[in-house]
């Protein structure tokens, strides 16, 4: 079975952009340690998962992107969930239209190499945060504190912490698992 993993870039204060969606403030803290990091996560994805707002951003961008992201950003296929879009304007491009829980449950039940990753904007996460289904979490935490914007955690969300990398930069990455309560006996 497949892992769901969420992959963002946080502030300090708990924000994963302005109010106005804008998220500039995270790219003066990629230093080559963290670019390292997250392209890494990126390279072990079996599909990026995000919603139609981000899915246009991106496809705007990677396919004239020549940096590290690009190569993993291109070819590992992409499920944008959208209930009105139908057209792929980049390549390795699926849309599901449906309940976002069920299609979740359903990729995760594919057997094949990698895991599945989540990538924002703020309202899909909060919307498969909801579903229960993210299993990791794996936030790179930027020195800077923004004081209003986009949240994406709507509850609680209990976590086991797995690693803590700090960077030159000052950015912190977290990678935490989901933590699975003990089944009544």
């Amino acid at each position: 079975m497949r892992t769901l993993v969420l992959k963002m870039s946080m502030s300090l204060d708990g924000y994963v952009a302005r109010t106005d969606g804008s998220n500039d403030w995270i790219f003066p803290f990629y230093s080559d340690d963290a670019t390292a990091w997250t392209v890494d996560t990126l390279r072990h994805a079996s599909a990026h998962l995000m919603g139609s707002t981000t899915y246009r951003g991106m496809a705007a961008h990677w396919p004239n992107d020549d940096s590290a992201f690009a190569a993993p950003m291109n070819s590992i296929p992409k499920i944008v969930f959208s209930a009105t879009m139908h057209d792929s304007i980049w390549d390795e491009t699926t849309f599901v239209d449906g309940d976002l829980a069920t299609a979740i449950a359903e990729l995760k039940q594919q057997q094949t190499d990698g895991y599945l990753l989540a990538h924002g904007g703020a309202r899909f996460v909060r919307s498969l945060c909801r579903t229960g289904l993210i299993d990791e979490v794996r936030l790179l935490v930027h020195p800077v504190v923004l004081g209003s914007g986009e949240r994406i955690f709507p509850e609680p969300m209990d976590l086991d912490p797995i690693t803590t990398t700090t960077f030159r930069s000052g950015a912190v990455g977290h990678i935490c698992r989901r933590t699975v309560a003990a089944s009544a006996a």
